[in-house]
């Protein structure tokens, strides 16, 4: 007469899952690795992508200034291209046309000055002219020179819908972010370039913005990114490589018959 094994409460415990759920698991646990191991190469890719763009906005950024392009040039700027690259253009600023964009730098809380610059090859820039603190701004220590001058810095991308949970009222004169097209519409300004220039040092003079405080950084995460992923992906590995070897281990302690 055939005769069961008894069977303990920790066997009964760690009794074999069935077929259909070790199935689903091993399903879900492929998809995971296979999701976090994409994830791992696309912030690999993304890290290479990221040092291409940060030598060569280090290469833009120290080059012989070029001329400011002009309209003809206009529709082809774009960020990743041209974004940092040092630029310089002559002309006269336009008084009465500073706008105050409200702003942190290494010298604290304060403005950026912005003032169109008409050149004498026809167009207008707005040039960052630099920093003022608020005391500053309340003693109207930012006047722009009234002689022609040749700026020089860096182009930089218009930043459109204000800033980050704060949007632009040109009617109260609160701006939060250097957006081009507002600034131009609100100062009634004709033939602007769709970008600004981040001006230098070189106008820097008692009474005048601090110039040459852009900051050129860009953070470079991706490697921990990547490790994180490709361990999420080993950690889950490693899980599923182990209920399958208890799931076997458990199959032979299962009741038999003798």
């Amino acid at each position: 007469m055939g005769v069961t094994a008894p069977v303990s409460a920790g066997e009964a415990d760690r009794a074999p899952r069935g077929t259909a759920t070790l199935t689903v698991l091993a399903v879900l646990a492929l998809l995971g690795i296979a999701g976090f191991s994409a994830l791992g190469i696309w912030q690999v890719e993304r890290r290479a992508w990221k040092l291409d763009l940060i030598a060569r906005v280090d290469q833009r950024s120290h080059a012989a200034p070029a001329a400011a392009p002009g309209p003809a040039a206009w529709l082809a700027i774009s960020r990743s291209n041209d974004e940092y690259r040092r630029v310089t253009a002559s002309g006269s600023f336009m008084p009465g046309k500073d706008v105050l964009v409200q702003a942190v730098s290494d010298r604290g809380a304060g403005f950026w000055v912005l003032t169109p610059l008409r050149t004498d090859a026809g167009f207008t820039i707005l040039v960052n002219r630099g920093f003022v603190s608020p005391d500053e701004r309340k003693a109207d220590a930012f006047a722009a020179p009234t002689s022609p001058v040749t700026v020089t810095g860096l182009l930089r991308i218009s930043e459109p819908k204000g800033g980050f949970l704060r949007t632009n009222d040109p009617a109260a004169g609160r701006w939060f972010s250097r957006d081009v097209a507002e600034i131009a519409e609100s100062q009634k300004l004709k033939d602007v370039a769709p970008y600004f220039i981040d001006a230098d040092k070189s106008l820097d003079a008692p009474g005048q913005p601090h110039g040459g405080l852009t900051v050129v950084s860009f953070p470079n995460n991706h490697t921990v990114y990547a490790l994180t992923w490709f361990g999420l992906a080993l950690m889950l590995a490693a899980g599923a490589l182990y209920v399958g070897r208890h799931e076997w281990k458990i199959r032979k302690k299962s009741p038999s018959r003798v």
